[in-house]
């Protein structure tokens, strides 16, 4: 397992940083307000079923970032309960690096999620911003308390990782109510509901006692 870059005084690389996520994320809402900003004439169906397309497409690419984050929280879960088996503790390194890559700009499916297209429906502004929004849960929310798990893996008893993975949780509880809020905007919009982005509700991590 690798350690914290930030207790090393190691540079933490670009594609961690939170100011690259930022600056991307915000690349992407410009990049969709340009799209958006086009007059483009449709159907209300049509929109919808673009709309719905998006979906389809942002929930397939959140998809392996969700199941790794999910099971990073369980692994620590079941360490800080006394629960985790000798074995599962033995692969549990191996298991955190992969969950690591998969909510990272290494990984292809993160990549592609960043560069979703949405149409330039009435809706599309909001639907840009839902794309941002999801690209910061999986690359700054769900990364940092992968992370934070790793540093625990190591020392439970670790205050900052402890302090890292609550704010990570927190955070990731904060953009998943803010993902589903422009959703509600774009729903209103088209007066519709459209399909949830599966973005799920991660119990907060309690400290290992």
């Amino acid at each position: 397992m690798k350690d914290d870059p930030s207790s090393s005084g190691q540079k933490r690389p670009w594609y961690r940083r939170r100011a690259v996520i930022v600056a991307l994320a915000l690349a992407a809402v410009v990049a969709v307000t340009v799209v958006t900003d086009l007059p483009v004439h449709t159907s209300r169906a049509s929109d919808i079923s673009s709309e719905e397309g998006v979906l389809s497409e942002l929930n397939t690419d959140l998809a392996p970032c969700v199941l790794a984050v999910h099971e990073a929280l369980v692994i620590w879960g079941d360490q800080s309960a006394h629960t985790l088996s000798a074995a599962d503790q033995a692969t549990s390194a191996s298991l955190l690096r992969d969950d690591q890559n998969a909510c990272s700009f290494t990984n292809q499916t993160i990549f592609d999620l960043s560069n979703i297209e949405v149409p330039g429906s009435p809706a599309g502004k909001d639907m840009g911003d839902l794309v941002a929004t999801s690209v910061l849960w999986t690359t700054s929310d769900a990364l940092r308390a992968i992370e934070a798990v790793q540093a625990l893996m190591l020392n439970g008893h670790d205050t900052q990782a402890q302090s890292a993975l609550l704010k990570a949780e927190r955070a990731m509880a904060a953009d998943r109510k803010k993902s589903l809020a422009e959703l509600a905007r774009a729903d209103r919009v088209l007066n519709t509901r459209l399909t949830r982005p599966d973005i799920p509700a991660e119990p907060i991590s309690a400290p290992a006692t």
